[in-house]
This record gives structure tokens, sequence and C-alpha cells, in this order.
């Protein structure tokens, strides 16, 4: 999940902070100096500890500085002796995706052609292959493809290793020189090598990459009472595409005969925060989606729902799998603690953190870094975990699929955010049969909603926010 946000890289609060160090330093020397014999006493009772935290601040300081002392002397002696002259600007950049990388799996540097790359795709048109990617063990993981793109076409699953970009070794590049050989350029082919879980071969795969327009929303009438909603991803176009649907829907079927909808959010790796929050809004009449609570006490943000509930009320169910990441978990877990809808499939990816953009300057890129966690409305954090889906439905997996086509999710992640003491689970089921008759989870929703199938978890039963299920 992205958010948008423009952040001065020279405001870092350091030089804030010192100045209100100083600040305090000498109002108290002042104080000390004008104060009576009985205040004079308090005071110096408390001075040996303000001592002791300026003390242990400037140690901390002082670390720092050696630190960055060793990280100077390393770079000078690469300089100077690297058997060949080394070029400075990637030397610095990969350093910076070093240090990253030591964070979590999704902070990450950006150059200016990745920046502009990445808000082009929040614009619902990139060019490329379609799927979205991390890094794990050196190798490229693939999080899941996007529909109707050459990787979705091609037959790439999700859990799939890219371990050759065009016979060169992907190991020793960053994920983002990897995604760029990826790209490649219009009218060739890129050859992938694939390592899939089940397979002793590696598979070969030729892909021709395309400039991808993202139709973020899908969606069509089912059976003439069902109004069928598919969401690939939140870009910047999602919440007024999702509009679109439910008026169209709308209009191609009477009040008296829609019986509800389904909100398919499978293998949607996420997005744009604030499409999230739109989109949740658009189901719901009133209270909390989402809040993000950042490393400080006044960083915390709650959002609201806002607009009213495009439905109408109508029944709705939403569809998640292992694939079902960041943005869509977000609607999944607002929707679910709301009782605005039921959830069903397996469970979510379980990223249940926020990143901010950080434009660095002209021509120097971005910074994509962690800022904060998000709960859901009742308090839960997903991070590591997932939505678990209220209703899980197992899909059958065809005799020519080897491999359990289950997503390991967040907490296989190597360096990812710990989630919740001894609650993290990683691995479920992503797998959509493509031939909607074998879609078990699709079927049941719409049975449910025609009540020829009974749960008790459908229709959602509200109960008090304050006890998450």
């Amino acid at each position: 999940m992205i958010v948008r946000g423009i952040s001065d890289p020279k405001a870092t609060g350091q030089t804030t902070k010192a100045k209100r160090l100083s600040w305090m330093t000498h109002k108290t020397s002042l104080i000390l100096l004008g104060a009576t014999a009985g205040a004079a006493m308090i005071l110096f009772t408390l001075q040996p500890h303000m001592i002791f935290v300026a003390a242990s601040a400037n140690a901390a300081m002082e670390d720092t500085y050696r630190q960055l002392k060793l990280f100077g002397d390393v770079f000078e002696r690469v300089r100077s002796d690297y058997v060949d002259r080394p070029d400075d600007s990637k030397l610095i950049e990969s350093a910076i995706n070093g240090m990253l990388t030591g964070l979590d799996p999704h902070s990450i540097y950006m150059d200016p052609k990745s920046f502009r790359d990445m808000e082009a795709e929040d614009g619902g048109e990139f060019g490329g292959l379609g799927m979205e990617v991390t890094m794990e063990d050196g190798v490229i993981k693939v999080v899941t493809p996007i529909d109707e793109t050459p990787a979705a076409k091609a037959g790439i699953l999700a859990n799939d290793l890219i371990v050759r970009v065009d016979d060169e070794r992907v190991q020793g590049n960053t994920l983002n020189q990897s995604v760029e050989k990826m790209r490649g350029s219009a009218n060739t082919q890129v050859k992938l090598t694939i390592m899939r879980k089940g397979h002793d071969k590696p598979i070969e795969v030729l892909l021709t990459p395309e400039v991808i327009r993202v139709r973020s929303v899908r969606a069509k009438v089912d059976g003439g009472d069902v109004g069928y909603i598919r969401m690939t991803q939140f870009t910047e176009q999602t919440t007024e595409e999702l509009k679109k649907a439910v008026a169209d829907i709308t209009t191609r079927i009477s009040k008296d005969k829609l019986k509800g909808y389904v909100l398919d959010l499978r293998n949607n790796p996420g997005g744009l925060l604030d499409q999230a929050i739109s989109v949740s809004s658009a189901f719901i009449q009133r209270g909390e989606i989402v809040s993000t609570r950042g490393r400080n006490p006044d960083e915390t943000q709650s959002f609201t729902a806002k607009g009213g509930d495009l439905t109408k009320g109508k029944p709705l169910i939403v569809l998640i799998n292992g694939g079902s990441a960041s943005a869509s978990e977000i609607v999944a877990g607002a929707l679910q603690d709301q009782k605005r809808a039921t959830i069903l499939g397996t469970r979510s990816f379980g990223k249940g953190s926020v990143q901010t953009i950080i434009p660095l300057g002209s021509d120097n890129g971005a910074l994509q870094l962690t800022t904060a966690r998000y709960y859901t409305p009742s308090g839960r954090s997903i991070q590591a975990k997932g939505i678990v889906p209220d209703i899980e439905v197992l899909q059958n997996l065809p005799d020519d699929i080897k491999a359990d086509t289950s997503t390991e999710g967040e907490a296989s992640l190597r360096g990812h955010l710990k989630g919740d003491a001894g609650k993290e689970q990683a691995g479920s089921q992503s797998y959509i049969p493509p031939d909607e008759k074998n879609d078990k989870a699709l079927t049941m929703a719409e049975e449910l909603l025609r009540g020829t199938q009974v749960n008790s978890a459908f229709p959602p039963s509200v109960k008090d926010l304050s006890s998450p299920n």
C-alpha cells in the first residue's frame, strides 16, 4: 500500500529537537540561579537524573558519528583501492538500498525513473508484464499476477520464484534493477526462468511487455439478480470506477430483484490508502474505516466513512484469499468489523503496514518508507496474520497443478515487521479457477445471496466493536 505524502528531506526533526534541548538546558540553568532555597533543593534532587539523560543522549550521538565515520572510511577505501574504479553514485545508491533492505521488505529507494514508473502505476497505466513482486533470498518472488496482463495470460502463479531474466541471474541485483529488466521494451520478448514448488525443473516463459492500462474495476450481472464487482488494484480511478459499476448494475437489475453484491478482492495486491478508505466508505453509512499509528503518539490518525452507502444497504459478500493484500485488507477488515459484509474465502496476505512516498528533490528519486501500522475499526492489527474470513472456502486444485498454490504471506518475508506475539500466520490458498463454474467461493457467495444456501455468518450480526471476532 502506498500513501502519498510530500516531505522536505531536510525537515527530519533533528534540528528542531536540538533547539529544544538547548533551550531547556539554558532555561534550567536560569531557574537554578534565581531559585529560593526550597526550590533549589528540589531541583538538586532532579539534577543527577537530568545529567544522566543528557549523558546518554550524548553517548548515543557520539556512537552515531562513529558509525558514520566508519562508513566514510569504507567508502573512501573502496573508491581508492577497488580493482576497477567504481561509480560513486552507484556506491551511494547501493549503500542506501542496503540500509533500507535491513529495515523491512517494503521500504525501498526509487531512482528517478522508478519513481516516475510508480506514479504511472498509481494512475492505472504502466509498461511491463503485470505482476506484483517482492525480493526474497536474492530472487524475485511473485506475490500475485494482475488480471488481463501478460503475466496472468502466461500462467504465472503466486509464489513463483524468478531466478533468471533473459538468462541473466537475478541474484545480486536489487529489486528495482530486476524489475527494470523485466519491463523490457516495446515489441521485444522477455524470457523468465521460474522455479515453482512441486516442479523439479525450471520453467521458462516468454512474455512480451505491454503498456498496461489497468481497469481496476470490472462489473457484471450474474444470474439476473446478483451484482458482481471485481477489483484488481487500488489506483487513482478505483472509486470512480466503482461508482460507475454500481450505477450500471442498478440500471440492469430492478431494486426488488437485486439480491445483493459480491465484491471480489482476491489476488488484489493493494495500492493507494485514500482509495481503500473511499471504497470502504462507498459501502458504509458511518463509523471508522481504519486507523494508522506511527512512531509517535501524535501521528495517530483515524479515518471514518463519508457520503453514504452506494448500494442502499443491499447484502454484501467480500471474497478474499492469500493474494489479497494491503489496501484490499483494509477494505475487508472495515466491512467485516462494521458488520456490513460477510468475508468469504481464505485468509489474506497480512500486510498491516503503511508506506509513505517521500520525494527527495529534483532528479533524486524518492524514498518509500514504512511509517505506520494500520488497525481495523475494532483495533485489530493484521500485520503478519491477515484477515480471517467469516466463512472459509478452499478451491479444488486441478491435476495439472502439482503444487499447493498458497501464498506464503507477509509472515514468511524475511525482515518483516513483527505482528502480535504468538499470532503470526503464514500461508493461504490463492488459486482462482479460470472457469467460474469451478469457483467454489463465488458459487457459495451467490447461493448465500439467493438464499439457496444458509450459513450462520451471513448476514453478519451487529455486535459491539470492542469485541473483535
